[in-house]
């Protein structure tokens, strides 16, 4: 089976097609149910979540042949900006939509819903032959991050003196907002960009002094390259990622994982509607498959029942 990140990573913004070929047009009809199901949906955005789109696209089109699910993975803004200029029906995001995001969307009249999917962690990790770095505050990676530490001497002094490469992702991308409201305040990332994950996994398996931060799925698929780096909380404990720490928040890092879906889509799309409830039905564990983590049993369970409002007459 392929691996999701080589595909469409190469060229950002690839579109991956996800399901059997069918119509081009957005739109959907049929009973919602199986081979009755035709038309297409289509989406952009977060490279974190497009393995979890893939994922569950590999269920639900074996009994959904007519149906097509189409999504790139430019990015989270990206996927945005497609989303707002009325190209697709959803979007992947690997941050909350942003004030402006929203404003554009109202001045436009779309409507639209948050569904929270999964649970991720942003991963830190430095190269493999690094003994020194174990764990990292906020503090200390904000130093990192905004140039101020040049060395890794000027971490912590009793480090090596030597320079810092520092890799993150570029401004397209959820985890670059993430780490710049969370471990920023804000402040501006002075690093290595790139748009790329798999360029930045490779980057810091590569370079000795090296620093890198991203899913925790990419993380894991490379584990073996890598070394993970604790991360200290406010209370001074330092966590790791795993299942447990990412779904319970305890990891500093932790964030969810989101569809954002347009509500005319979810009213008048069939294939929309049902791979959406086919998504919450399957309570995260495509997003496990991803290597990601499920959210709590009660996010599905309210959410479904924010979908069923949208259920047309017949099925009701």
């Amino acid at each position: 089976m392929k691996k999701w990140q080589l595909v469409g990573t190469t060229v950002l913004g690839a579109t991956v097609l996800l399901g059997a070929c069918g119509g081009g047009n957005s739109g959907g009809s049929g009973s919602g149910d199986g081979k009755d199901l035709k038309g297409s949906a289509k989406g952009e955005g977060s490279s974190t979540v497009a393995p979890i789109v893939e994922k569950l696209n590999e269920k639900w089109s074996k009994d959904h042949p007519s149906a097509t699910i189409s999504s790139g993975q430019a990015g989270t803004g990206a996927g945005f900006e497609k989303f707002i200029a009325g190209e697709t029906d959803f979007s992947q995001a690997s941050r909350p939509i942003k004030d402006e995001e929203k404003q554009k969307l109202e001045d436009k009249n779309i409507k639209y819903k948050e569904f929270k999917i999964a649970q991720d962690g942003v991963t830190v990790a430095v190269n493999k032959d690094n003994d020194f770095v174990k764990e990292l505050s906020k503090d200390q990676l904000k130093k990192i991050y905004s140039g101020e530490a040049k060395t890794w001497k000027d971490v912590d002094s009793s480090w090596p003196n030597k320079e810092i490469k520092a890799f993150s992702p570029n401004s397209s991308h959820g985890t670059y907002d993430f780490w710049e409201e969370e471990v920023m305040d804000k402040q501006d990332i002075k690093a290595q960009k790139n748009g790329d994950t798999n360029v930045i996994v490779q980057s810091v398996e590569k370079n000795k002094e090296s620093i890198g931060y991203f899913g925790y799925n990419f993380y894991k698929q490379n584990k073996d390259k890598l070394k993970e780096v604790k991360i200290k909380g406010d209370d001074g404990k330092s966590v790791e990622p795993t299942k447990k720490t990412i779904q319970d928040g305890s990891y500093p890092l932790s964030r969810p994982l989101f569809l954002y879906v347009k509500e005319k889509s979810l009213e008048d799309n069939d294939v929309m509607r049902e791979f959406l409830k086919f998504t919450l039905d399957d309570k995260g564990k495509s997003a496990e498959d991803a290597g990601y983590v499920a959210s709590p049993s009660k996010v599905y369970k309210d959410e479904i029942k924010e979908l069923d409002k949208y259920k047309k007459d017949s099925d009701k």
